[in-house]
């Protein structure tokens, strides 16, 4: 039996021991407002993580508690939410959204919801890569008033892979990450987003099948749609799935690059060696026109981007190159709930996502030209003044847009007008992907628009123009039985 410790050494060894950890409690909402900033600081993330620098992380929590100074529920709240890393729930945490749904700290511009996951969870986030969990009632894409800020009112979006491929997006609507393979050093997984304004999932679609699917809008001229081709041998597949041009700001460079159907893979680098014919050399190409910014670009295009032709005529894009690449994709945009043309996606190196659906396209495509062409009759009526105008009119524009008299209002005759103004124009745009590299445009950019960036590519999609040519026939073919 072992012989009891004599008290004077216990003493000694007490004195050698580190001193315990003081627990604070976590402050209160009518605490100052600095002793709030302080605790909720050291909670931050960035610190360790390569996220906000301190001053801006400083600034963006102490203009969030002094905005919450008179919702003291709602600042407790927040406090509980970050101090407890979110183990306990918590309610809304609301700031006034603003019009254009950014906040400014510090002289840079954000989404409020992506600012705060930053500093508290998750500071390698990007813009579209969150999405509400259910209990919460102010999240940023439900467009209200307020917007919640509450970190942990958020998750961050995961989408399952396609088979034998690791997806990585981060949308949108600016893209959606999964854990990828390691890669030497890096390990993709978290390490990418993707810029746009809302979460972007990406949607497989492998087993799809191509069939007519009922009218979108189910109104009279709706039942005689055009039938759908694809998979009835109705239309034979064009020589080329797709065509290439290079720009450089507002200007084309070089000539159109066409890509055989036979070729399901198309790959757009910044080599000067094309030594395939579905490998389009960009490096190549020689403008006497070439601004610096355009040469300086030009130089991180490396491996650039591969276009894969999946089925009938989805296209999927994989980022090769070391830079991102921004993209104009219609069905982007509704995967991340956005109107058409309302987002650029930002899609970083080593992302594997599908940018284009047929099916989706034709769907869209049939939709407006019928609503065009119904919305054109509608005004017709309305212009000449026939009892049938407003029956015509709630096909477009629905009950609201008929006043108490039976009359069409001021406001649905402009939806109209804007329904019957749909042209090929704006068809054609469903039909094509345009992308710049490294350099983006947009809201968050300095550049609004594709043409103000150093080097872009427009991709015209054949099939899907085939098909439109097709819808087109078919109402010109309607409207001329109408008209008899």
């Amino acid at each position: 039996m072992m012989e009891p410790v004599p008290a004077m050494y216990l003493q000694n060894v007490q004195h050698m021991l580190p001193p315990q950890p003081q627990i604070q409690a976590p402050p209160a909402a009518s605490d100052a407002c600095l002793t709030i900033v302080h605790s909720l600081m050291c909670h931050r993330q960035g610190a360790l993580h390569g996220g906000e620098d301190e001053t801006f992380a400083k600034r963006a929590i102490e203009s969030l508690v002094k905005k919450l100074k008179e919702k003291r529920d709602e600042l407790d709240a927040l406090i509980v939410a970050v101090t407890m890393s979110g183990r306990r729930p918590s309610k809304c945490v609301t700031i006034q959204r603003t019009l254009d749904g950014r906040l400014q700290v510090a002289g840079k511009k954000g989404f409020p919801h992506v600012i705060y996951a930053r500093l508290w969870r998750w500071p390698d986030l990007h813009k579209n890569e969150l999405k509400h969990i259910s209990i919460c009632q102010y999240a940023f894409d439900l467009k209200c008033d307020l917007v919640c800020v509450n970190p942990y009112h958020y998750e961050r979006v995961i989408s399952p892979a396609p088979p034998s491929r690791l997806v990585k997006d981060e949308f949108v609507h600016d893209c959606v990450q999964i854990d990828g393979e390691v890669s030497g050093d890096r390990k993709s997984g978290w390490d990418s987003g993707y810029g746009c304004n809302s979460s972007l999932p990406t949607v497989e679609h492998a087993s799809k099948n191509y069939w007519d699917p009922p009218s979108m809008l189910q109104h009279n001229t709706m039942d005689q749609r055009p039938p759908s081709p694809i998979f009835r041998g109705q239309l034979h597949h064009p020589e080329h799935w797709c065509s290439i041009q290079y720009f450089e700001l507002d200007h084309k460079v070089g000539e159109t690059f066409k890509v055989l159907s036979r070729y399901h893979e198309v790959k757009i680098d910044g080599y000067v060696n094309p030594s395939e014919l579905n490998r389009f050399c960009l490096g190549q190409l020689s403008n006497v026109h070439r601004t610096e910014a355009s040469e300086k670009a030009r130089l991180h295009i490396g491996r650039g981007v591969n276009l894969n032709l999946a089925g009938e005529g989805d296209v999927w894009l994989e980022c090769a190159s070391d830079h991102p690449v921004f993209l104009k994709s219609p069905y982007l945009d509704k995967e991340a709930r956005r109107e058409p043309g309302d987002a650029v996606h930002k899609i970083y190196p080593r992302t594997h996502l599908k940018v284009f659906d047929l099916q989706e396209c034709y769907d869209t495509i049939k939709q407006k030209a019928q609503m065009a062409q119904t919305a054109a009759r509608a005004q017709a009526l309305a212009v000449s003044g026939s009892p049938d105008a407003p029956q015509a009119a709630m096909l477009i524009v629905g009950r609201d847009a008929i006043t108490e008299t039976g009359t069409i209002s001021r406001e649905g005759m402009a939806k109209i007008h804007a329904a019957a103004n749909i042209g090929v124009d704006d068809l054609r745009r469903l039909c094509i992907l345009r992308m710049s590299f490294v350099k983006g445009w947009g809201p968050d950019y300095n550049r609004q628009n594709i043409k103000q960036t150093p080097c872009w590519i427009e991709i015209q999609l054949h099939r899907a123009l085939q098909l439109l040519d097709h819808v087109l026939q078919w109402t010109q073919m309607y409207e001329a039985g109408q008209d008899r």
